[in-house]
């Protein structure tokens, strides 16, 4: 939320499992004129994160006692030059459990950010896969410049530290002169750190890298599950590929037609309304709501925080201080899953007591940030991702007069989110175009679901999804519920029918609601 990151399309999975992470495979290399999809995998049990992925320890065993298996696919750097240097695209899987004369092949996951580890984030959540697991391999990656795969690296911990203290809601010419400076520092250091990768680092690139896995992993289509951003890297995947479109789901769905200000301004739409609905919810229980009386009084006192915040810090997690930027961080990562509503109370509670801590550890889940102090690459290369994808470059005057719009959308997250748009304004690599094309005739069907409460992708994305899929393509299931995405909200219905196509072929009726 806070500049640089633009949650447009922010996992929720993708940022807690910086809480419990898990694994990948590596490497960077040149290579002569070699077929790449006629390559070998090598996999072997995971190893512990790489700090660019989050750090922790390797992942758990699969439930029987089988471990985790991780390899590296070899792809090239540059997909137009296929015969030059090559980088390494980490992936992780868990063959399928069931009946081998019944497995489908694999199922692909990409969990979203951008710049989520699929290789630590599917086997922290690979339980909520188990039933998929009977037919299918799970597999997931980390996306190129992300985690193990060539990441893009920009400043340092120490200085990522100093960044996430800054104001990123300026009130004044000093405010925002500073906020410009820091991310122009940022910008340069990204391009002094990661030059080579930078212009490789597109969504175009990574769906490229998907068709070459599917081909390496020996499967005739890509079946695949794609959440959040995971969502606009499928679309563009079925666009550049559509007869290779397997069965695929799309659950927490960007919405295709937007540019980078439209995206953030239904973000903040988004966030405005969790935020609405968890004052409700507290206000409306039996018990007193212990951060309110009633929901207006609720969000009345979250302003008033906030706005105390940005006059008087409060102690967080020494040294560092709750900001006005951390608290709205936080707030808005207890958004993503209504289980985390609980760990926004407390959090609210501590605040109003003096405390930041709470959260502070929110925020710090937000940033990829490890207890130990130590940050993966999650913001980086979210920056990197989105900066070369999205053309569209906004200045700091341009963003003035657009915070009415934002402020009327979202007294609480308005302002951070109109901010952010100035990440990409001295970015190194251009913006490849105003939004993803998705138009994929002749693809197989594709399970577009989406979530009315969702704060990171608004609920309409879902149908702007479909339309632009195309005629015959895009089959829209709608999930009355919060949080972010669907499927893990446990929901008996979405799961039944997102297993039910994913395992059996069988295509719920377009326009399906589960409540």
């Amino acid at each position: 939320m806070p500049n640089p990151p633009r949650l447009r399309a922010a996992a929720l999975s993708a940022t807690a499992v910086l809480l419990s992470s898990v694994l990948a495979g590596c490497g960077d290399g040149s290579t002569d004129e070699e077929d790449v999809s006629a390559q070998n995998l090598s996999w072997k049990d995971c190893p512990a994160p790489s700090e660019a992925e989050g750090g922790g320890s390797a992942p758990s065993p699969l439930p029987g006692g089988e471990q985790w298996q991780c390899a590296t696919m070899k792809a090239p750097l540059d997909w137009a030059n296929p015969q030059g240097d090559t980088i390494g695209i980490a992936l992780v899987r868990a063959k399928a459990s069931g009946d081998p004369s019944r497995r489908i092949g694999s199922l692909v996951f990409n969990f979203g950010g951008p710049g989520g580890s699929g290789v630590t984030t599917l086997p922290a959540f690979g339980s909520d896969y188990a039933k998929l697991r009977t037919r299918y391999d799970l597999v997931s990656f980390d996306p190129r410049g992300v985690g193990r795969s060539a990441p893009v690296r920009c400043e340092n911990d120490q200085q990522l530290d100093t960044y996430f203290q800054q104001d990123a809601a300026p009130q004044d010419a000093a405010e925002r002169a500073a906020l410009i400076s820091n991310t122009r520092k940022f910008n340069a250091a990204c391009e002094k750190n990661s030059k080579k990768v930078l212009p490789h680092v597109r969504t175009t690139d990574a769906a490229r890298d998907m068709d070459l896995m599917r081909q390496v992993l020996g499967d005739d289509k890509l079946h695949y599950f794609g959440i959040s951003y995971g969502t606009e890297l499928g679309g563009v995947y079925a666009h550049l590929f559509p007869k290779n479109v397997g069965r695929a789901v799309f659950d927490g769905v960007v919405d295709p037609t937007q540019d980078a200000e439209q995206g953030a301004l239904g973000q903040a739409k988004g966030f405005q309304l969790a935020l609405d609905n968890f004052a409700e919810d507290c206000t409306s229980k039996v018990r007193d709501c212990p951060v309110g009386d009633t929901a207006q009084d609720v969000k009345d006192r979250i302003a008033k925080l906030l706005k105390d915040l940005d006059r008087k810090p409060l102690p967080g997690i020494p040294p560092r201080k709750l900001t006005q930027t951390a608290a709205t961080n936080g707030i808005a990562q207890s958004l993503y899953s209504k289980d985390f509503w609980e760990y926004l109370t407390e959090g609210l509670e501590q605040a109003y007591d003096g405390d930041g801590r709470i959260l502070m550890l929110l925020s710090d889940s937000m940033n990829g940030r490890s207890e130990n102090g130590q940050y993966s690459n999650i913001t980086a290369a979210n920056v990197a991702i989105n900066c070369a994808d999205d053309k569209p470059r906004y200045t700091a005057d341009y963003v003035r007069g657009k915070l009415p719009e934002f402020r009327a959308a979202s007294p609480v997250f308005g302002d951070f989110l109109a901010w952010s748009m100035v990440s990409c304004t001295d970015w190194a690599v251009p913006g490849a175009a105003d939004h993803p094309d998705v138009s994929a005739a002749g693809s197989a069907p594709i399970l577009v679901v989406g979530n009315t409460g969702d704060p990171a992708t608004p609920y309409e994305g879902a149908r702007k999804m479909v339309d632009a899929l195309g005629k015959g393509v895009g089959v829209e299931l709608t999930y009355k519920g919060q949080g972010h995405g669907a499927y893990d909200s446990k929901d008996r219905c979405v799961q039944a029918a997102v297993n039910d196509y994913l395992l059996d072929g069988k295509v719920p009726t377009t326009g399906t609601v589960c409540s």
